[in-house]
């Protein structure tokens, strides 16, 4: 990564979701079966209340921070003695929407009840920073803290950022990722209505048959840090981001550009900052996200940028749904537990590849593999492109 010569490393990581509460959870969850049944797939009875000191902290932080502050307390537990000095040890967080059900809920208030019984607590819990906040405020961490808002490439963006940071010396260590809670009323109908969500019930990427996304929800959560300050303290190191990008498609505020464009252009600039070439990519995992246009351009932006039939290409929406802001996050997880399992997860639900797309999808079993250099994408409304590039430890 482009900076001062500064590497940046990952020295934990926590992860929330439907599919599994934990690390290792998570990737159990991976292998299991695909999402079937309906459009939407939500973290079932999910209690917050381990991850707070009483009930009324826990009733005062929405949906999507309580999942931000549980993925966090794995990925801190994990990184061990890390911060260091506050003023260096920052937060670069991300959400797409943030807090949806708290702003659903009060709305509801204001038109039944009136302005004066909404409630007082509803700002610093809608508010998409209140994340990245809480974090902050939780560990003491007091150097920059910012949130990244940029639809479904957030927290892609924010994890290619926050090692910016570090690299460009400005933080020594810095806690990212993203999380997301809009499987809610207004969530499920806003983007039913715009016929983005799956109308069979599946999320099927790249598969011929695919007809849309399921809505997800969940968190994950890094410690990025310096590599050598990482190895002086003895830290287990997971994996190095070595390169990352963002840019624009400059085309339509839901719509990819026409042949994938701006994902071959930002996939192209990955390389670039990782010191890469096409050839040296050993796993892409995809943004996938089982919706006609997204896939045919993804997947004609994959083999223009990789050549036909090129590295092993994942989705793990089939398992995960469209987390939105926090897809990227999850799928970063899901690449380093890819290394750790030397194992590359099927694309759970696809059984058919689209025909007219070139790309080596890893369907119907997992595949084993010796982890190399994989470049995960993310691109969301309002034409945000982003990629990033992370190798073993």
């Amino acid at each position: 990564m482009r900076g001062n010569g500064r590497r940046v490393v990952i020295t934990g990581f926590g992860v929330v979701a439907p599919c599994g509460i934990g690390r290792q959870q998570f990737w159990q969850g991976l292998q299991g079966p695909n999402v079937t049944g309906g459009n939407t797939t939500t973290i079932p009875d999910w209690d917050p209340q381990p991850y707070f000191e009483s009930p009324k902290d826990a009733r005062r932080a929405d949906r999507v921070q309580q999942f931000a502050l549980a993925a966090a307390a794995e990925a801190v537990e994990q990184a061990g003695d890390f911060i260091g000095d506050p003023a260096r040890a920052g937060t670069i967080f991300a959400t797409g929407i943030g807090g949806l059900e708290s702003t659903q809920e009060q709305i509801k208030v204001l038109v039944e009840k009136g302005p004066r019984r909404v409630s007082p607590f509803l700002v610093p819990m809608m508010m998409p920073n209140a994340s990245g906040a809480s974090i902050s405020m939780r560990y003491g961490l007091k150097g920059p803290n910012e949130t990244i808002c940029t639809a479904c490439a957030a927290s892609t963006h924010a994890l290619g950022y926050a090692a910016r940071t570090i690299a460009w010396d400005l933080a020594d260590v810095v806690v990212s990722g993203g999380s997301e809670a809009s499987a809610v009323e207004i969530g499920i109908a806003s983007f039913g209505n715009m016929t983005a969500l799956t109308t069979s019930g599946r999320s099927i990427p790249f598969d011929a048959d695919r007809d849309g996304f399921v809505l997800g929800e969940g968190a994950a959560v890094f410690v990025l840090e310096e590599r050598e300050r990482a190895i002086a303290r003895g830290a287990t190191i997971y994996g190095e981001i070595v390169g990352a990008a963002s840019n624009a498609d400059a085309h339509h505020i839901t719509a990819p550009s026409p042949g994938g464009v701006g994902a071959v252009a930002c996939m192209e600039l990955a390389l670039a900052d990782a010191g890469l070439t096409a050839a040296d990519i050993k796993q892409i995992n995809a943004h996938g996200t089982s919706t006609p246009l997204n896939d045919a351009a993804e997947a004609e932006a994959v083999a223009k940028v990789f050549g036909a039939n090129g590295p092993p290409v994942v989705s793990t929406k089939g398992v995960t749904g469209h987390a939105l802001g926090a897809a990227g996050a999850l799928e970063a997880a899901a690449v380093l537990l890819s290394f750790e399992h030397r194992l590359i997860p099927r694309t759970a639900g696809t059984s058919t590849l689209s025909p007219d797309m070139t790309i080596d999808l890893v369907i119907g079993e997992p595949r084993s593999w010796e982890p190399g250099p994989t470049i995960s994408n993310n691109f969301g409304f309002g034409g945000h492109n982003g990629s990033i590039i992370i190798i073993p430890a």
